[in-house]
């Protein structure tokens, strides 16, 4: 398999294309334009790095039948760079921390997309180790980007799933501006009367005919670790505290 640059994307058809790590030795990660005796040889962002491939964009089309433009380069690099190892970094957001520019509005995105898309996506994990996908109502309640409460029915086979394996995440999918959010994290069962009474609405007996009490209603609290986001064909992780 030919080696790609970790670090340009450039392929490295043979070893006289690897860069050098500290010692003189050859580094099959990074070529020889972006890494030599062990450092990178352009301290630029991945956004830098993206402007300054582009200028070879030439160079690329020798190898296409239909050759392509600087900027059709440039949107296929920001899919593609975040995925290199050099690029391929988790960025920590919160509640309460600054805006990084970096994620391109995210937490503005996710209470966004909570609060006004009608379905959310959720996922559970059966006995065999395989994802379990289902549509739900959007979240009753969120804290913030960390935490979102749903309703559901206390003996369905997804509440079973959870309290065997708390491993769970959430998907908002805008699909008219082709945006998604993944959300990973864990899943708790709840049935206090509280929790249930904070996310109860009217009209909630049409699905729970014993009121809040039904013992067939209980609640969803989800709490995430870290996700991924998808906005303007741009891909990036996250962690969140």
């Amino acid at each position: 398999m030919m080696k790609i640059c970790q670090s340009c994307g450039m392929p490295m058809g043979n070893e006289e294309l690897y860069g050098t790590n500290a010692d003189g030795s050859k580094n099959s990660e990074y070529c020889i334009y972006c890494y030599k005796k062990g450092i990178f040889l352009q301290n630029l962002t991945m956004d830098e790095m993206i402007e300054h491939c582009a200028q070879f964009v030439n160079e690329v089309n020798k190898g296409l039948p239909n050759p392509i433009t600087k900027e059709e380069y440039i949107g296929q690099m920001k899919v593609y760079f975040p995925h290199l190892k050099r690029w391929r970094k988790e960025i920590t957001i919160s509640d309460d921390m600054p805006e990084n520019p970096a994620l391109a509005g995210v937490k503005k995105l996710i209470a966004q997309m909570a609060d006004t898309l009608p379905v959310a996506f959720i996922s559970s994990v059966d006995a065999d180790g395989f994802p379990w996908t289902k549509a739900m109502l959007a979240p009753r309640v969120r804290e913030g980007i960390k935490v979102f409460y749903f309703t559901t029915n206390t003996f369905s086979l997804r509440v079973a799933q959870y309290n065997a394996n708390p491993k769970a995440s959430i998907y908002f999918c805008d699909t008219k501006g082709f945006k998604g959010i993944m959300l990973r994290g864990t899943m708790q069962v709840l049935t206090d009367a509280k929790t249930k009474e904070m996310i109860w609405r009217d009209g909630d007996t049409e699905y729970y005919p014993g009121g809040v009490t039904d013992p067939n209603y209980c609640v969803l609290k989800f709490t995430a670790t870290d996700g991924r986001f998808y906005s303007d064909y741009y891909p990036r992780s996250f962690v969140i505290e």
